[in-house]
C-alpha cells in the first residue's frame, strides 16, 4: 500500500497554521471606529471627552495649534517610523474647520505638504515656524487662500536620523524666547538670519532662539517629544522612560566656564518613579523582545531588568494645563502621555520649600490608576495643546504598532505592519463630565495694541500667551504706558510678569521697573527681576539681599546672576552662599558655575571662618573636590599657584580635606594633555605625600 506522505502532511500541519493565524489576529487585533475607541477609554471620575476631529479630516496627528484668529492647524506624520529624504516626505499641515460650530470639525485644508519629518509648529507673524529635520521652515499663506506659498529656511543642520530624536516641541517661553528639544542630537546649525556666524554645534543640548533679535543659544537639556513651560518660565521635558523632568539650571550659567565637573542641570522631579497603571496587555513583540534580553543580562550576570509593562517607555508631550475650562485644581497640572500603555498620565506640581525643583506628585484618586486609559491597544496619545476655548485635546496617533522597526527582532517584525493605522487619527477634547461644550470666537488679529494689554489679564493662559507674542510681534510703542500701569496694579502676578516681558520686549525696560520686580509679593516674578536685573551692573547690591529670599528658587537665582558679575562683595556672597546653601548640589553649581565662584578668591573666603572645614561634612568636601577640578582643568598657572598655597594652609591640612583636593585637582588636569604629566606627580595616597606634592607643583 503507497502512503502519500505529503498530503498527510499537509493535513497534519493545517491545524498548526490555523493556529498560527488565529495567533498572529490576537496578537495584533484591528482598528476602531472612532466612536468605539472612545467607548474604550476610561476617563477619571468628573471628567468626559469628545471627538473634535478624525479621519479623514486628521491622519496621524503629531501637534495641535491655535492662530490668533482661532485656526487650528494640525501637523500630519504618515511616514513615521520610516526616514524619508527631505522634501519627498508625505507630511501635511491641514487647517481644521469646524463650519457649523458643533465643537467637531467637519471639514479640512491642506496648509502645507511634502513637509518632512515636521513634528511642532509655532504659530508667528501671520504663519508657522515648523521643526521640520534637519531644517527649522517658516510658512506663510500671503494671498489668503488658506495655502501656504511662502517657505523660508530659518536653520538648518539638525540631526535627522532617527523620527523618535529630531529637533521638535516649539514653546514660546514667558522671557520671549522660543525653546525647543534637540535630544541632545550632534548638528552644525546655522541661522539664515546670521548667515556670516559660525555653525553651532548642537550636541549635548536643547536650544532656545529669537526672530525679534534674531539671537540663538543653547540651552539645558536634552528633552526628546514633549516640552513644556509654566507660568514662570521653569522649563520641563519628557523622554521614553523618565516621564518628567526639570531643567534647573539653564545653559547660559553652566558654561560660562568649560570646566564644569558635571554636564547634567535637569532632574527627575518625580516622587512615584516611573511606575505608570496600563490596563492593556503588553504587545507581543514587547513581550518577546524583554524576555529575550533579560535571558542575556541574566546569561551575562549583569543587574539589569527590561520592564515589559508598568513603567514609563514611550512618555511624550508632557504640557501644563493653565486653561480655565477645567477645574481650578487643575490649573497647573502637567499631562504626560504613554503611547506604549495607550494612557494619559497626571502630575500635581509643587515647589519644594527646601529645594529649588518642583515636585510632582500623584493625587489620592490616581493613586492607583491613571488620569485617562484605553483598552484599545491601538490608542497612542502623543500630546496634548490647550485651545484658545480652554480646554484640553489629546491628540491620538491611531496605529496598530509604534515603535521604530530596528529596535525589533527580525523574526518578530516579520509579521508586524509598521504602517497599520497611517491613514486613522484622532483628536480629542477634555471637558468637566457634566459640562456642554462652549465654543469661543477669537479675533486677536483684528485686536488693537490696547485690547492686547487687556488680554494680558485673561485666565486662559492661551490668550495671555498670544497676546504678548502679538504685542512683540507687532513692536507698537505706543502701548508702553497702559503695559507699566499694568504691571504696576495688576492683582494677578500672571499677568504681572507678562507685563514685564512685553517691556523687556519693546525695550522698554527701566531699573525702576526691574527694582520694583524685585519687591513683588509672587516669587516667579522675583525670580524673573533678577535675570533682568543682570543687565544693570549697579544693581548687583540689590542682588545679593536676594541670597536670603523665602523662596529657594529665589534664592538660586540670586545666586546663579550674581556670578555675573565681579569683584570683592560678589566673592563674599558667592561664600555666603555656601556657607549656608552648600548642602544643596544645585546651589555648589550655582556658584562653581561662574568665574569668581570657582576662583582661589571664594576658597579664601570660605576658611576666613576657621571653623568652615572643621567637620568636614561630605558636601564641604564635595566643593572642595569640584573647585580643585575646575582650577586643575583651567590651570592659569598664576592661579593655580595661588590655589596649591591655600591648599597648604594649616587650615586645610585635614586628611580628608586634602584628598579630595588631590582627587579633584587629578581629574582637572588630566583632562588636557598639557597638564597630565603635573597630574602625575599628584599619585600620592599620604597626607604629607600630598602636601610635598602641592609645594612641589607651586614651584614648577
Amino acid at each position: 500500500m503507497k502512503t502519500n506522505f505529503k498530503g498527510r502532511l499537509v493535513i497534519f500541519l493545517l491545524p498548526f497554521i490555523f493556529l498560527a493565524g488565529e495567533s498572529i489576529a490576537q496578537r495584533y487585533p484591528g482598528p476602531l471606529s472612532p466612536e468605539e475607541s472612545m467607548k474604550k477609554l476610561n476617563v477619571a471620575p468628573g471628567f468626559k471627552v469628545s471627538l473634535f476631529a478624525s479621519e479623514p479630516h486628521v491622519f496621524d496627528p503629531v501637534s495641535l495649534e491655535f492662530d490668533e484668529e482661532g485656526n487650528a492647524y494640525v501637523i500630519e506624520m504618515p511616514d513615521y517610523p520610516y526616514e524619508v529624504e527631505p522634501g519627498k516626505g508625505h507630511g501635511r499641515i491641514r487647517i481644521l474647520k469646524d463650519t457649523d460650530s458643533d465643537g467637531k470639525i467637519d471639514q479640512s485644508i491642506i496648509f502645507a505638504e511634502n513637509v518632512t519629518e515636521a513634528t511642532s509648529m509655532l504659530p508667528w507673524k501671520g504663519g508657522l515656524i515648523v521643526t521640520a529635520a534637519p531644517n527649522i521652515i517658516y510658512l506663510k499663506d500671503t494671498n489668503g487662500d488658506g495655502k501656504s506659498d511662502i517657505r523660508e529656511v530659518l536653520f538648518s543642520g539638525f540631526f535627522q536620523n532617527n523620527s523618535e530624536a529630531q529637533v521638535t516641541s516649539l514653546k514660546l517661553g514667558i522671557d520671549n524666547w522660543i525653546y525647543a528639544n534637540n535630544r541632545g542630537q550632534s548638528g552644525k546649525v546655522v541661522f539664515s538670519k546670521t548667515p556670516d556666524a559660525r555653525p553651532v554645534e548642537v550636541k549635548g543640548a536643547d536650544f532656545r532662539f529669537r526672530l525679534d533679535r534674531d539671537v540663538f543659544e543653547l540651552e539645558t537639556g536634552p528633552g526628546q517629544f514633549g516640552q513644556t513651560i509654566n507660568d514662570w518660565g521653569h522649563r520641563f521635558f519628557s523622554e521614553n522612560s523618565i516621564h518628567l523632568q526639570q531643567a534647573v539650571i539653564p545653559w547660559r550659567y553652566t558654561h560660562r566656564h568649560a570646566f564644569m565637573p558635571s554636564s547634567k542641570f535637569n532632574v527627575t522631579i518625580t516622587d512615584h518613579e516611573e511606575i505608570m497603571f496600563q490596563e492593556i496587555s503588553p504587545a507581543y513583540w514587547r513581550s518577546e523582545r524583554s524576555a529575550r534580553r533579560n535571558r542575556v543580562f541574566k546569561e551575562a550576570n549583569l543587574n539589569r531588568i527590561e520592564w515589559e509593562k508598568g513603567r514609563f517607555s514611550g512618555a511624550s508631550g508632557g504640557t501644563i494645563y493653565n486653561g480655565d475650562a477645567l477645574p481650578k485644581e487643575f490649573y497647573g497640572n502637567v499631562f504626560t502621555a504613554d503611547v506604549s500603555g495607550s494612557l494619559i498620565h497626571r502630575d500635581v506640581l509643587s515647589q519644594s520649600e527646601t529645594n529649588p525643583v518642583m515636585l510632582a506628585k500623584r493625587t489620592d484618586s490616581e493613586k492607583n490608576r491613571e488620569f485617562i486609559y484605553s483598552t484599545d491597544t491601538w490608542f497612542r496619545p502623543v500630546t496634548f495643546s490647550v485651545g484658545p476655548d480652554g480646554y484640553l485635546y489629546i491628540l491620538d496617533y491611531y496605529r496598530q504598532h509604534i515603535e521604530t522597526p530596528v529596535s525589533i527582532p527580525d523574526d518578530l517584525k516579520a509579521e508586524m505592519d509598521f504602517m497599520a493605522g497611517s491613514d486613522m487619527g484622532r483628536i480629542y477634547r477634555l471637558l468637566p463630565e457634566n459640562a456642554s461644550y462652549q465654543g469661543v470666537k477669537v479675533e486677536l488679529k483684528q485686536a488693537t495694541g490696547l485690547q492686547l494689554v487687556d488680554y494680558l489679564s485673561h485666565k486662559n493662559g492661551w490668550y495671555r500667551s498670544t497676546a504678548q507674542r502679538l504685542l512683540l510681534e507687532r513692536q507698537d510703542k505706543t502701548v508702553v504706558p497702559a503695559v507699566t500701569s499694568l504691571f504696576s496694579t495688576s492683582p494677578d502676578p500672571r499677568t504681572r510678569l507678562h507685563a514685564l516681558y512685553v517691556l523687556e520686549g519693546l525695550n522698554a525696560l527701566d531699573e525702576k521697573i526691574v527694582k520694583q520686580s524685585l519687591l513683588d509679593s509672587e516669587s516667579g516674578v522675583r525670580e524673573n527681576g533678577i535675570m533682568l536685573a543682570e543687565r544693570y551692573p549697579k544693581m548687583v547690591k540689590l542682588l545679593i539681599p536676594m541670597l536670603n529670599d523665602p523662596s529657594k528658587r529665589v534664592s538660586l537665582q540670586a545666586a546663579l546672576s550674581l556670578g555675573q558679575f565681579e569683584g570683592k562683595s560678589v566673592v563674599a556672597a558667592l561664600a555666603e552662599v555656601i556657607s549656608k546653601y552648600g548642602q544643596n548640589d544645585w546651589f555648589r553649581s550655582a556658584v562653581l558655575s561662574s568665574e569668581a565662584g570657582s576662583s582661589v578668591e571664594i576658597l579664601n573666603s570660605l576658611i576666613k571662618d576657621k571653623t568652615f572645614f572643621i567637620k568636614g561634612e561630605s558636601w564641604k568636601l564635595s566643593f572642595i573636590q569640584d573647585l580643585s577640578n575646575i582650577i586643575g582643568a583651567r590651570y592659569n598657572k598664576e592661579q593655580f599657584s595661588a590655589y596649591l598655597k591655600t591648599l597648604s594652609t594649616d587650615l586645610l591640612s585635614a586628611a580628608n580635606v586634602q584628598q579630595a583636593a588631590l582627587k579633584g585637582l587629578k581629574a582637572g588636569l588630566n583632562k588636557s594633555e598639557s597638564t597630565k604629566e603635573l597630574a602625575a606627580k599628584l599619585n600620592t595616597s599620604s597626607v604629607e605625600e600630598v602636601r610635598q606634592g602641592f609645594l612641589t607643583l607651586r614651584t614648577e
